[in-house]
Parts: structure tokens; C-alpha cells; sequence
């Protein structure tokens, strides 16, 4: 099949998105932050639905002017269904509803955390590069921490998740104790940069099997402020690198372990990682550096694509467009679900 020219949008939280791919190729990928949330500490949902209501359709008419393609050019529209905010995947899935009655095309509703996934199969030339199934995706985001197996672009199975709190939630509670602006992660990777990994012992969790846990990890780290903080008033400021890098450094130990041992259960030889942590220097380079020791292919995304990005939908549409596996108009979107 040829010429199959896919409309990607991806509204899951506070980031609207569109992407045009024609024939597996990626044409454009346009995102709108919304800075509103920075001085609330987190996303607030009300407002980000509001937001996407106001970028969806400009974003969505740029997306389709960079890749030169008319609206009467595309074969479906993908669109995010869940898991994310409802109200955020509500506008999402009412535009691309609206739209594809208006053009007489199909829509695909597609699952957030494959789209993470698959965003390995994003080619912006013919001759990209992408993993040869079965592989080994670690994913790490805000919400989701998951070892999954992935067998084909539809068979994926979870072999680990977290048990309570992620690894960018983490990320991110930690450095907003510690007075950072929102979204913390970033911040903790710069700091990390300049500070002594090894500088303060946190708590590691003892979880058997694949299974991840973050909670405990927060609770060490924040009666290590406290504690510090009767003794030196100023311990933060003064201390703020190092505890950026020993947080950074825990995580990342935690995340590998169980990566190792995925890998030699499962005898995988290829490595992915995705989502919002996987844009973190440390862990990027901790997959590097483990897959080359190992002699393993190793699949390390542009930054562009750990984000939530319109992009990634597109392309999960792609193949399920070749499948004709679509959706039907009475399907509403969903907050949570596994892989």
C-alpha cells in the first residue's frame, strides 16, 4: 500500500499536538506547550482542556501547511484515546471525530503508551533505522514505569510496572521539595551535571521480580531534607547539585537493575527506551553505556520524540491504518489502561 497519508493528533495532558506521515515518513510534528501550568507546580486539567480547545485547530492547520498536504489528501485521522486526563482527551477525540465526518474517512484511536512505543518507528528518511522485533522497551514517564516486551507493533506484554509512584513523578515531586520550578525534571538533569552522585545515600527499594516502586525513594529523600534542614538552614541551596545527582543516580540504579534483569530472562537483544525520562541525560547514557558493555542494540529516541508529540500517534495509526483496524464513533476515550 502506498501513499497512506495519516493525521496524528495527541491531546493526552497538556500538550496539543499534530503530525502528518505519508507512507511511514514523518512530513511535520507540531506541538503547543501551555505555560500556564508552571506556576500551579502541576497540570491542572480544567485548564489544560481549555487550552487544547484553543490550540487544537491551529495547530492542526499548521501541521498540515509544513507537510504541503490538503485535508482532502488523508487517508485517516489517529488520534490519542486514553490513558491521560479526560477532559484533555475529550477535545482530541471530538475534533478528530468531527473532522473525519466532515472529510468521509476513517478514524484510529490509538493508546498513549504504544505510541510511546512505537515512537522508534518514526522515519523522517527511508533509510532510518528501526527495531526489529522482538525488543526491550523501558518506559519512563511521568505516570508510567514499564519493562515491556514488545513483540510486534500490536503484542506487547508487561513483564514490570511500577507499583506505586513512577519515575518522573519522582523526578518531579523531589525537585519541587526542593523549591525547583515545574515540570523538576530538567532541572534535576542540570543540576546533576555538576554534583557528586555518590554524596547522599537514598533508600532502594527491595520489590521482587520486574516490578518497580518509587515511593520509598521520595520519603528518604524527604527526611533527608528535613533532618539537614534542622542543622543548616540554607542545606538546599548549598547542597542543591549533589542532591540533584545522588536522586538522579538512585533512579537511574533502580530503573537498570531491573532492565538487567529483564534482559537476561528474556534473552531480548535489542533495547528501547520511551517516554518523558527517557529525555533525561543520565538515563539515556545508562542505556548506552549497558547495551554496549552487553554487546546489545541499544535505541535511544530524538528528545523531540520522548515528549508527548502528535508524531508517535501518527505512526501507530499508520500500521493499524494497514490493518484497517479502526475505530468506531461510539468509543469514548478512557483515563487509565494498561499496555
Amino acid at each position: 500500500m502506498s501513499n497512506i497519508v495519516i493525521l496524528g493528533l495527541e491531546s493526552s495532558c497538556d500538550d496539543t499536538s499534530a503530525a502528518v506521515i505519508r507512507d511511514g515518513i514523518l512530513l511535520s510534528n507540531v506541538i503547543a506547550s501551555q505555560d500556564v501550568h508552571a506556576e500551579y507546580g502541576g497540570v491542572v486539567p480544567e485548564l489544560a482542556s481549555r487550552a487544547h480547545q484553543q490550540n487544537v485547530l491551529p495547530v492542526v492547520d499548521t501541521a498540515l501547511r509544513r507537510a504541503g498536504i490538503d485535508k482532502h489528501q488523508l487517508s485517516a485521522i489517529a488520534f490519542t484515546r486514553g490513558p491521560g486526563l479526560l477532559g484533555s482527551l475529550l477535545v482530541g477525540t471530538s475534533f478528530a471525530k468531527g473532522m473525519s465526518l466532515g472529510l468521509r474517512i476513517p478514524i484510529i484511536d490509538v493508546n498513549h503508551l504504544h505510541a510511546h512505543v512505537l515512537s522508534h518507528f518514526i522515519r523522517r528518511e527511508e533509510s532510518d533505522v528501526v527495531p526489529e522485533y522482538p525488543f526491550l522497551c523501558l518506559l519512563v514517564s511521568g505516570g508510567n514505569s514499564q519493562i515491556i516486551l514488545v513483540k510486534d507493533y500490536n503484542k506487547m506484554e508487561i513483564l514490570g510496572r511500577t507499583i506505586d509512584d513512577a519515575a518522573g513523578e519522582a523526578f518531579d515531586k523531589c525537585a519541587k521539595v526542593m523549591g525547583l520550578p515545574y515540570p523538576g525534571g530538567p532541572h534535576i538533569d542540570r543540576l546533576a551535571a555538576e554534583g557528586d552522585p555518590k554524596r547522599f545515600p537514598f533508600a532502594r527499594p527491595r520489590i521482587p521480580g520486574l516490578d518497580y516502586s518509587f515511593s520509598g525513594l521520595k520519603t528518604s529523600f524527604l527526611y533527608t531534607l528535613r533532618d539537614n534542614l534542622k542543622e543548616d538552614p540554607n542545606f538546599i541551596e548549598n547542597n542543591k547539585a549533589d542532591l540533584a545527582a545522588s536522586l538522579q543516580a538512585t533512579i537511574i540504579s533502580i530503573l537498570m537493575d531491573k532492565l538487567d534483569k529483564a534482559v537476561k530472562q528474556s534473552g531480548v537483544r535489542t533495547i528501547a527506551i520511551g517516554g518523558g525520562v527517557s529525555a533525561n541525560s543520565g538515563v539515556r547514557n545508562a542505556v548506552a553505556e549497558y547495551c554496549q558493555r552487553r554487546g546489545l542494540k541499544a535505541f535511544i529516541p530524538p528528545r523531540l520524540f520522548t515528549t508527548d508529540n502528535a508524531a508517535m500517534v501518527a505512526i501507530a495509526g499508520y500500521y493499524k491504518y494497514i490493518d484497517k483496524d479502526f475505530c468506531r464513533y461510539d468509543e469514548v476515550p478512557y483515563a487509565r489502561v494498561e499496555v
